[in-house]
Formats: structure tokens, sequence, C-alpha cells
């Protein structure tokens, strides 16, 4: 297989989460002698439709996607859609166009519960994600379906 490249998509609604996980993502790409491109939507809810921008139709090519963002709990039942939808929204994306895709959304029940899974000292969920694509691209290989 060759240098893996990745798009990190990631959510900026809560920018300092999102700084923290690309960086934990980007050191995993290239621990692995990968290269990336970086790019940022408003929220959890539109990274999958970035996904799909990057990957149907466009100019550049990426053998995998991570996808980066948080979800904090709220007062609404606001925050089950965005859960369940984001990640339905790239399961369906990875299953239907055959797509390399780490999620590394995270979803948790408040702020405190968020950093602890993104310093990349502790479980950063960014490097999970793009360690989680990797692996994919490398099966996809292995299966030549790339």
């Amino acid at each position: 297989m060759s240098k893996p490249h990745l798009l990190i998509v990631e959510a900026r609604f809560y920018a300092d989460l999102a700084d923290e996980l690309a960086l934990g993502a980007i050191e995993a790409i290239e621990a692995a002698g990968g290269s990336w491109e970086r790019v940022s939507v408003p929220g959890a809810l539109e990274i999958p439709a970035a996904v799909k921008f990057a990957s149907i139709g466009s100019s550049r090519t990426f053998d995998g996607y991570v996808a980066l963002g948080s979800v904090i709990r709220g007062e609404t039942s606001h925050y089950d859609s965005v859960c369940n939808e984001s990640a339905r929204g790239l399961q369906d994306l990875a299953l239907n166009f055959n797509l390399a895709i780490g999620n590394g959304i995270l979803t948790v029940e408040d702020y405190d519960q968020a950093w602890a899974r993104a310093k990349r000292d502790q479980k950063n969920k960014g490097a999970g994600a793009a360690e989680a694509a990797i692996a994919l691209i490398q099966l996809k290989s292995q299966f030549g379906t790339v």
C-alpha cells in the first residue's frame, strides 16, 4: 500500500476540542507515513455532507476520511438527533460508497468528558479515528477494493 492521503473533516462548534482532536489525528497519520488535508464545517451534522462532497466528484483524491467533532448533551433532545444522524450519515457513506472513514465525533454528557476524550495525553479519539481510517484503507487494499 502506498502512503495514505486522508481528509480530516472537523466540526468547529467547539473549536478548542476540535483543534486537540485534529492534532491527535495528524500525529497518527504522520506516524503511519501518511499525509493529510484539513477542512472544517460548522457542526457534526455537516460532516457527512463534507465527506460526500470530497469523495464524489472532487478533483482531489483521498484514501480515507477522519470525522472529528464534539456533541455535548444539552437541555433538549437535539443532542440525540445530532449524535444519531451524524453517525448514521458516516456509516451510510462508508457502506454505500466503499469509503474508509474513522469516526471521531465525541458524544458526551459534559465538557469534562469531552476533554478527557480529546486530550492527546489521555484518550485522544482524534488519533483513534485516524488509526481506524488507516486500518480500513489497508483492509480495502488487502481485498483489492481500492
